[in-house]
């Protein structure tokens, strides 16, 4: 009887022990397959197609217009200078071989110029002579004095201002570009100050006809 009892305790603790591997068998299968299908991605979610890929755009740079470029101002032109006064119109050839200032004076062009050392410092400038019975006397002079205000003692003492004298009683001096003089040179205001400021006392002062 014992014998009985022995075998069948034997076999329920072998179908115990079978059911409780199964068990955990299974257990285990199951919680490794759901494991696996969780780490392997589905079949149906594919790697996106070239479709969702945004189609290439052109860059800005080649769809945006260009500014247009500004023109280039163009350099204004220096205004040119005036001409320098030329040696060879002056018809004086004592006065331009001098050295230092001198004048000369052109009674039929009733022009007149001053220079240094044969080259035109300024003129030529208008001017009137003597007029007839009294001509300005034409020849090579020298500067005999200076007076800024010079009264003409011959003509109820007319005032003859920046003074130049020349020749004996004759002058450049500021006087009337209408009117003809007794002999003098007639300058105006600006031109007579210029040749008083410039000429010296023995400066060179020729007249030509």
């Amino acid at each position: 009887m014992k014998r009985v009892l022995v075998g069948m305790a034997a076999l329920a603790a072998a179908f115990g022990l079978v059911a409780c591997s199964g068990g955990t068998a299974g257990s285990a299968s199951g919680g490794g397959a759901v494991a696996a299908a969780a780490s392997v991605p589905s079949s149906s979610s594919s790697a996106p197609t070239s479709s969702s890929v945004p189609a290439t755009s052109s860059s800005p740079e080649s769809t945006s217009a260009k500014p247009t470029p500004k023109p280039t101002p163009k350099p204004t032109p220096k205004p040119k200078a005036d001409p320098e006064p030329s040696t060879a119109d002056v018809p004086c050839a004592a006065a331009a071989a001098a050295s230092g200032t001198s004048a000369c004076v052109d009674l039929s062009a009733h022009r007149a110029w001053l220079l240094q050392d044969g080259k035109v410092i300024y003129g030529p400038v208008s001017m009137l002579p003597g007029r007839k019975g009294h001509a300005t006397p034409t020849g090579t002079f020298h500067v005999l004095s200076k007076e800024k205000l010079h009264l003409s003692k011959e003509f109820d003492d007319a005032p003859m201002p920046n003074s130049v004298f020349f020749y004996p009683g004759d002058a450049f001096h500021t006087g009337s570009l209408k009117v003809y003089s007794h002999g003098c040179i007639h300058l105006s205001a600006t031109s007579s100050l210029r040749f008083f400021n410039t000429l010296h006392v023995g400066d060179v002062v020729q007249v030509v006809p």
